[in-house]
């Protein structure tokens, strides 16, 4: 998979692995809770930074993706989120990295 694809691809794999956390029975309840708190702020167009300011626009949500993500790796376990993560074995580290 070139490099672009594997970018182009990080975020909707990002989407499948929270889909695919909520629907664990392996992950806890309070884990899910920080899921589906972070789904609808990542909806909403009201966003502590806008969007429409480059590039920190999206820091924010990315700064709760990886927090909200953190969190459901210390809870879960790693070995969870490397199973569940449905892309490359790159972007399964970032997330990881991301995680720490």
């Amino acid at each position: 998979m070139s490099r672009a694809r594997e970018i182009a691809a990080f975020l909707p794999d990002c989407a499948v692995l929270i889909r695919r956390l909520l629907r664990d029975e392996r992950v806890p309840r309070r884990a899910k809770v920080a899921l589906w708190l972070l789904l609808p702020y990542l909806a909403s167009p009201i966003d502590l930074i806008p969007d429409f300011i480059p590039v920190l626009g999206h820091l924010d949500d990315a700064v709760l993706v990886a927090a909200a993500l953190a969190y459901v790796v210390r809870r879960s376990g790693r070995e969870v989120v490397e199973e569940l993560w449905p892309g490359s074995d790159g972007g399964r580290a970032a997330v990881l990295r991301l995680a720490r």
